[in-house]
C-alpha cells in the first residue's frame, strides 16, 4: 500500500553548497522539505519511490550519477559513478533521503515533461507496491516559472491560479483535480511538476483506499517559481 509522500521541489539552491552566501535564503523551504521526508519515513516505509521529471520515462539505475555540475557546482549527491546522469528532481530528492538517513531500498523514476494523463496513470501500475508492502513516494517538481516579473520566463497571468489549484489539491489529498491538470496548459505555464504530481495522484487513487489526508507545509516563490512542500498520508481503507 502507498502509506506516505512527500511532496518536494527542486531548486538546485536547496543544497547549501550551491546557494553558498545566499543559503539562508532556502532555510525555511529546505527544514519544510526535511520535514516532508522524516514524516515519510517515520510512517515505517520498507520502501521508497523517488519520482521526477526527466527526459525518459522508466525506471533509473541507482550507479546514475547525481551530481549538480550542469548548475556551476561539481558536487555529488549521491554516489552511483555514472556515466550516465541522473534529472536534477531525481539527484535532490535522493539527496534528500540520504539526508534524512535512509538507508532501505528505493527506486529511482523519471516521467518525460511530455507525457499524458494516460502515461502518467501507467507509471503509476508499474510503481505500484507489492501485496505486502509498506510503500512511500518523494514526488519532486516546481510549479509555475512563469508567474511574475522576476520568474525565469515571461510572466502569464494563468501562472498563479494554477499554482494555486495544486496547492488545493493537495492540501485535499485531491486525487481527481491533479490528474485534470492539462499537459498542454501546464507546458505554456512551465510547470515542472505536473506529470510527477499525476503520477502520485494516479498512485493514490488505484490504491483500494479512500482519499489521501494531505496537508500543506509550505507556499512559496522566492525566486518566481512556484515551490510546494506537502505530506500525504495514506487514507483508511475502503469499506
Amino acid at each position: 500500500m502507498l502509506v506516505s509522500a512527500a511532496v518536494v521541489p527542486s531548486p538546485p539552491a536547496l543544497v547549501p553548497e550551491v546557494a553558498a552566501g545566499a543559503a539562508q535564503e532556502l532555510d525555511e523551504l529546505r527544514r519544510a522539505c526535511d520535514r516532508a521526508v522524516a514524516e515519510v519515513l517515520d510512517a515505517g516505509v520498507s520502501r521508497v519511490a523517488v519520482v521526477a521529471t526527466g527526459l525518459s520515462t522508466g525506471e533509473r539505475s541507482a550507479d546514475d550519477r547525481a551530481d549538480l555540475a550542469p548548475y556551476g557546482l561539481p558536487l555529488l549527491l549521491g554516489r552511483g559513478a555514472g556515466p550516465a546522469r541522473l534529472p536534477l528532481g531525481l539527484a535532490l530528492g535522493g539527496w534528500l533521503l540520504d539526508r534524512a538517513g535512509w538507508a532501505g531500498p528505493r527506486t529511482l523514476w523519471s516521467v518525460t515533461s511530455g507525457a499524458t494523463v494516460d502515461d502518467c496513470v501507467r507509471c503509476a501500475a508499474d510503481l505500484a507496491p507489492d501485496a505486502d508492502e509498506r510503500l512511500g513516494v518523494v514526488c519532486v517538481g516546481d510549479g509555475s516559472a512563469r508567474r511574475e516579473d522576476r520568474s525565469p520566463r515571461w510572466p502569464d497571468p494563468r501562472a498563479v491560479p494554477l499554482d494555486d489549484a495544486v496547492e488545493q489539491a493537495l492540501a485535499a489529498g485531491d486525487t481527481a483535480a491533479l490528474l485534470a491538470l492539462d499537459p498542454e496548459v501546464c507546458a505554456e505555464l512551465s510547470v515542472d511538476g505536473r506529470a510527477p504530481w499525476q503520477v502520485l495522484g494516479a498512485m493514490a487513487a488505484r490504491d483500494g483506499a479512500g482519499p489521501p489526508r494531505g496537508e500543506v507545509l509550505l507556499a512559496t516563490a522566492p525566486y518566481g517559481v512556484g515551490y510546494v512542500v506537502a505530506l500525504w498520508h495514506g487514507g483508511e481503507p475502503r469499506a
